[in-house]
């Protein structure tokens, strides 16, 4: 007996009848259309329009000059301080103050966390009492320091020196006590010894805390300045601000805190520098 097999009945599908493919536009990422303007000009919108909202309430009338100068004046009289070589020799014999109260505050904060922290000796005979001292207010020693170093320049820098020291104090010992244990067994089992293990294994991890440190470090440095220019102080930018305060010169008193400001920026941005450049070997997240 024979069978026929009838063969399947295949139509060919007709292109008219076959799915319409929809193309598909990859959409951009969220963050795309915000990097597409430069970082720099979003950073200046903010203090663009708090300089705008501000000058339109000084020509209205809403912002009497008496309490706070406009804009415009406060240009003006920023010109003329740095035409006349008044600002840059404020600026210029503060400086000077701050880097010195900077560089002796420096070396005594760094020995005193080295000493603590790679030593546990050391820690038991200087931490304590550095935990003490740096719970009294150092602003509050001010009529101390000027009964012991008198009113010249002695007070001002020992005031932005006790400052620094315990802000570098505090980050490098934690820095040097926040090493991995597993990188010390590291550095010991290829042969490090002691002062192998503190130059290439404790002192670099305690890099980051250090820079940390620093940072504080100089914002404090310029907050010590404020204080202790106004210990009779002859020359700087705290003597122009109160001369201008004994003056009602707002105008000028804005002038200088804009120059504290700047500078205290500058000092960010340096020590920004250096942590990008000292610290390659560490990849941070730097936001999305």
């Amino acid at each position: 007996m024979t069978v026929d097999h009838a063969p399947p009945d295949i139509s060919p599908i007709s292109i008219d009848k076959a799915p319409a493919l929809e193309t598909v536009t990859p959409s951009s990422p969220a963050g795309s259309r915000r990097r597409s303007v430069p970082r720099w000009l979003r950073r200046t919108v903010g203090p663009l329009l708090l300089l705008a909202t501000w000058q339109v309430l000084s020509a209205t009338g809403v912002l009497h000059r008496d309490i706070l100068a406009s804009p415009g004046t406060i240009a003006k009289a920023a010109g003329d301080l740095i035409a006349d070589g008044t600002l840059p020799a404020a600026i210029g014999i503060s400086l000077q103050r701050v880097a010195v109260g900077l560089l002796l505050g420096g070396v005594i904060g760094v020995t005193l966390a080295l000493i603590s922290g790679l030593s546990r000796l050391g820690e038991d005979l200087v931490d304590a009492t550095v935990q003490m001292l740096r719970t009294v207010p150092w602003v509050g020693l001010i009529p101390l320091f000027i009964i012991w170093l008198g009113i010249g320049e002695a007070p001002k820098i020992a005031l932005i020196a006790l400052g620094v020291a315990f802000h570098l104090y505090l980050n490098v010992y934690a820095g040097i006590r926040g090493v991995d244990e597993q990188l010390i067994e590291a550095g010991q089992s290829l042969g490090l010894g002691r002062w192998g293990l503190v130059r290439h294994v404790v002192l670099p991890g305690a890099l980051p805390g250090a820079m940390t440190g620093l940072r504080y470090s100089l914002a404090t440095s310029w907050l010590a300045l404020v204080f202790g220019e106004s210990i009779n102080a002859d020359a700087g930018i705290g003597f122009l601000m109160n001369q201008a305060r004994d003056f009602l010169r707002t105008d000028v008193i804005v002038v200088c805190l804009v120059v504290y400001a700047f500078l205290g920026l500058l000092a960010d941005v340096i020590v920004r520098t250096l942590e990008r450049l000292l610290l390659q070997w560490r990849p941070t997240f730097t936001g999305q």
